[in-house]
């Protein structure tokens, strides 16, 4: 079964996106050897784009990339897709309003995610970003859905774009997969830095009504408008 012509220049275009992105992790440090995925949802249509499995990085291009459906079936492409295929699968069909859905094994958000402990909103950078503290996820086995619903069931209690998936590691969505790998990117550095300052003492966490500022104007005023 192939994608049809309305919407081939689309997935082109996709396919190239989620190829590049995947530079951005290797770039930022977040995944090693074959690990992690990016995936990016093609508009008004029940496809998504995501990377083969156990490809090398180095071998990753837009011809790579494979197209499955919303429940994991390949649609188009010549390899097999991720094994957290059905995660980011079941994250499309239950959050209409992500357009991209990342996985890492990045090392400090991944020891927050073994010691199964939320990341507190300690900086103005979570607040900004996380609107509150990182939330843990539940643990789950890969292989079916499982982890998918976790990931919703985590990610709809909270404004957190990542969840830390217990004794597994890190997924973040975005309403397109560019803003789901910048997620991935500022949950490794700000859990980099939480820890690091764990080690000198308590952390006092940011006010609510602070939080709820600094999320605001970075979501609505911050940059370019």
């Amino acid at each position: 079964m192939s994608v049809s012509a309305e919407v081939r220049e689309t997935v082109r275009q996709l396919r190239r996106t989620v190829a590049e992105l995947h530079g951005e992790l290797t770039r930022n440090g977040l995944v090693i050897w074959t690990a992690g995925n990016v995936s990016a949802r093609v508009p008004d249509r029940d496809l998504m784009v995501i990377k083969p499995s156990g490809v090398s990085y180095d071998e990753l291009s837009e011809h790579s990339m494979v197209v499955t459906d919303l429940h994991g079936e390949l649609v188009e492409g010549e390899l097999a897709p991720s094994s957290d295929t059905a995660a980011h699968a079941y994250v499309y069909r239950h959050m209409p309003e992500v357009g991209g859905v990342v996985h890492t094994h990045s090392t400090y958000a991944t020891a927050w995610a073994a010691r199964g402990e939320p990341i507190p909103c300690v900086l103005t950078m979570i607040a900004d970003e996380f609107g509150g503290e990182i939330p843990i996820g539940p643990f789950a086995l890969i292989g079916d859905d499982s982890i998918g619903q976790g990931i919703v069931e985590t990610l709809r209690a909270s404004r957190s774009p990542a969840v830390l998936m217990r004794n597994h590691g890190p997924f973040t969505v975005g309403k397109d997969a560019r803003a789901a790998v910048k997620a991935a990117v500022m949950v490794e550095d700000v859990a980099r830095t939480v820890h690091i300052a764990h080690q000198l003492g308590e952390l006092p966490a940011l006010r609510r009504e602070d939080i709820d500022r600094l999320h605001h104007r970075y979501q609505n005023v911050y940059g370019q408008r």
